[in-house]
């Protein structure tokens, strides 16, 4: 919005060869209160005097000897090549008016001087100038956004391509670093080695994870929650991660409202804030962790972006660190923004607390003050769901064994020979096919005990893991499916969020994560039966 002092503010060039006309513009537009007004008598010196000062507005004089008014505004033009020409002129020949409004100029003034009119056109123009500068900041910053999120999109799409087949690699790096590490007797070099590389693997599929959860690739299981049960899980990791010199203080909200989220990712955003505040605090301090119900009203909604008005669980994670300026806040969730020094950060962490958080309905502020330190606060909403029933723990020890016949559906050569070794040690009989056309064929040439259980990929040429899993399911009523990705589309989910009802193993999965699977889901009770798939299909029992 423009206002009156802003124009007046604005810096004014008087051309006129006559100093009776300069001294009496400069007193009208000085005793009308403009505060910046210069004035030259020679016509050569304005395309430098402009190039110096970026005028807002050239009161400029056509009939001047030696080079008038017309050739200045051409120098002008050619000085500043497609900008805006910011020319008053002033002339005593109402023939001149119409050609220099063709050679650029905005307005005119006639002489003799009328006070009123010079005040006017002058205002108008320097009203319109500034106008047109705020469009173009406008403008401007909004073509750095959309390039913006143009980019984001790009670094998305091109994360979840590589992540696909990175993810497929790893698992199997993991998968057969773990087999072979029960081969071995404990406490073996050889042993160690191996652990060091599952350990590898397993950064690198966090990153992955990252990486998919920035881009919203990742499938999120959304199930009601209670936070302080989250807070208090994490709690000893949260001990093990801090430094002696910090100390960790818990501070529960009594009867919390329980939100919907994903436990490992609300997780992840609690773990990823308490790291930054370690690292913010290399003397020592406090890190707080406090968890309240919250209303947000109106006002509040109002004030920020993507927030409704509404009733909240919140978390928020305080330290006394070293705070964080203006600037360093202004690009804190935008990816891979760092502060950290080379090598020790991915710039990640704070754009995948904030996409988890805006994938849960949430919204995620920050305080912070350089010296004092720093206040994330990140609010859910509050839903009216019961809590489910804990589930079981996975047993540690020998994975569970089994003797039903599986089968195994992975585009993936490398992965999906580990998977089959692994089952086929834990006693199943396994098949397997490289596609969905290829896993129906398979299933209808199958002669031996039923297939009990389909472990598929979600994503795979000619027929992905959900329309084999629908065909599959019509022809062999009790079958059971696992859908297993390291990212997926909406095949199964909506706009990342697992549908209710499908069961499913994220990649990259360690052997004895997927005997526990496999073997929980094969002890359930069958689901109900489906229906017939439809004749064109050409497919039979």
């Amino acid at each position: 919005m423009i206002s009156s002092s802003d124009i007046l503010k604005t810096d004014i060039l008087i051309v006129d060869d006559q100093e009776a006309n300069v001294a009496l513009l400069e007193e009208m537009l000085r005793g009308a209160g403009y505060l910046s007004v210069t004035s030259t008598r020679n016509p050569h010196e304005v395309c430098e005097l402009h190039r110096q000062h970026r005028y807002s507005l050239i009161l400029l004089d056509l009939e001047m000897p030696g080079l008038d008014g017309f050739q200045v505004m051409e120098g002008l033009k050619t000085f500043d090549v497609g900008c805006y020409l910011p020319v008053l002129v002033v002339t005593a020949q109402p023939n001149h008016k119409l050609r220099a409004i063709r050679a650029g100029a905005k307005d005119f003034i006639s002489k003799p001087f009328d006070l009123a009119e010079v005040l006017m056109r002058v205002h108008n123009m320097l009203e319109a100038r500034l106008q047109h500068l705020e469009a173009e900041v406008r403008t401007f910053q909004a073509e750095g956004r959309f390039i913006e999120s143009q980019k984001v999109d790009a670094i998305g799409q091109l994360a979840a391509g590589v992540a696909h087949d990175f993810n497929n690699i790893i698992a199997v790096v993991m998968g057969y670093s773990e087999l072979m590490m029960d081969e071995l007797s404990p406490g073996t070099k050889l042993g160690r080695y191996l652990e060091a590389i599952r350990s590898a693997g397993e950064r690198a599929a966090g990153l992955t994870r990252q990486l998919l959860i920035f881009s919203r690739k990742q499938t999120v299981q959304m199930v009601p929650l209670d936070l302080n049960d989250v807070v208090n899980d994490l709690d000893p990791l949260l001990q093990r991660l801090m430094h002696e010199n910090i100390e960790t203080l818990i501070a529960p909200g009594k009867q919390i409202g329980c939100i919907r989220a994903d436990s490992g990712y609300i997780g992840q955003v609690l773990i990823n804030l308490a790291v930054n505040a370690r690292d913010a605090m290399p003397r020592g301090g406090k890190l707080t962790i406090a968890t309240s119900d919250a209303t947000l009203d109106e006002k509040y909604a109002l004030a920020h972006t993507g927030v409704n008005p509404g009733e909240y669980v919140m978390l928020s994670v305080s330290d006394t660190g070293t705070g964080m300026t203006a600037e360093v806040k202004a690009h804190l969730f935008e990816a891979f923004f760092t502060t950290k020094p080379k090598g020790e950060g991915t710039g990640l962490g704070l754009a995948t607390c904030q996409t988890i958080v805006q994938q849960s309905g949430g919204h995620i502020g920050v305080y912070s003050e350089v010296g004092i330190g720093t206040t994330f606060k990140i609010y859910l909403p509050r839903v009216d769901q019961p809590l489910p029933a804990p589930a079981g723990a996975i047993q540690n020890g020998p994975a569970p064994r089994g003797s039903e016949t599986l089968l195994v559906v992975e585009d993936d050569p490398g992965l999906r020979q580990m998977t089959r070794g692994i089952l086929e040690a834990q006693g199943y009989e396994v098949l397997v096919a490289s596609n969905g056309v290829d896993a129906l064929e398979t299933a209808r040439q199958h002669t031996g005990k039923p297939i009990r259980l389909v472990l598929t990929d979600v994503i795979m040429p000619v027929m992905g893991g959900n329309v084999l899993a629908e065909w599959l399911r019509a022809t062999i009523p009790d079958l059971k499916i696992l859908f297993s990705s390291g990212y997926t589309d909406n095949a199964i989910s909506h706009h990342g969020v697992l549908q209710p009802g499908v069961e499913f193993i994220p990649k990259p999965y360690t052997p004895s994560a997927l005997a526990h699977r496999v073997r929980a889901l094969l002890d359930r009770p069958d689901p109900p039966v489906a229906s017939t798939p439809p004749e064109s299909f050409g497919f039979g029992a």
